[in-house]
């Protein structure tokens, strides 16, 4: 998936009410950016810490700018030797469907190739949507549901949530609802990060959460971790890695 404008540089000043953030560019100027993620982005939101914006110039929005990435120092420990290099990580929530629906598309992520149709945010459970449905004469139907992680404590270990997510874990209760209807279901989760090697839920964070995926799983429901590759120019996913404490 590729940023539809050049990405602009800046330093965070801070992030507030939750939906925004102050940046100031690398020009000078200071904006104030919109900020699509829900949870708390933790371990990301240090003032001073490196950014990149996009731009929007759509005259109905309140603010013409979108908080894209992160760039943080590599934690010692993690992906590669030597020097540990910068890592960007994206925040933007709203990428990920558009991010998997392309991998999908083209064959990056092997477990989810070979279905004859795609088609994102059509209506399952209760009063939910669900983020790609995947449909096939011969195979039938496979529920997708996508969970966007930049989440990383541990050097090269990814985690999710990074914040209490009740919605979370309705999504979980239907995906095994659609394993008991017969379908197949897969809960993806998308780092977005290339400093991660493996991925793991944060039971410490939500509790709730991890009982709600072990339930899931023994019910049948499938689990991706997929690691993207992120530049200034694009998202794609760049391949699978291990989930630990839970089969794959």
């Amino acid at each position: 998936m590729k940023f539809a404008t050049p990405l602009l540089r800046g330093r965070l000043v801070k992030r507030y009410k939750r939906f925004l953030a102050d940046v100031v560019l690398d020009s000078g100027e200071t904006v104030t950016a919109s900020c699509p993620n829900t949870g708390s982005m933790l371990g990301l939101t240090t003032p001073g810490v490196a950014v990149y914006v996009s731009t929007n110039d759509i005259p109905t929005r309140k603010y013409r700018h979108t908080l894209e990435l992160i760039e943080l120092e590599a934690m010692s420990g993690g992906v590669g030797k030597g020097k540990p290099k910068p890592t960007l990580v994206g925040i933007n929530t709203s990428l990920p469907n558009a991010i998997v629906t392309e991998a999908i598309r083209t064959g990056s992520i092997p477990p989810l190739s070979g279905y004859a149709e795609l088609r994102g945010e059509v209506k399952y459970g209760v009063n939910s949507r669900i983020d790609i449905l995947l449909d096939d004469p011969q195979r039938g139907r496979c529920y997708v549901e996508i969970k966007n992680v930049h989440l990383l404590r541990t050097p090269g270990i990814a985690e999710f949530p990074d914040s209490v997510t009740t919605r979370g874990a309705k999504h979980l209760a239907e995906l095994s609802q659609m394993v008991a209807d017969g379908n197949r279901a897969v809960m993806v989760y998308l780092v977005q990060r290339g400093d991660a090697t493996s991925f793991k839920l944060a039971g410490d964070i939500d509790p709730e959460y991890a009982k709600a995926y072990a339930l899931a799983r023994a019910a049948g429901v499938e689990a991706i971790a997929c690691r993207c590759k992120i530049t200034l120019q694009a998202i794609t996913v760049q391949d699978l890695i291990p989930i630990i404490d839970g089969a794959t």
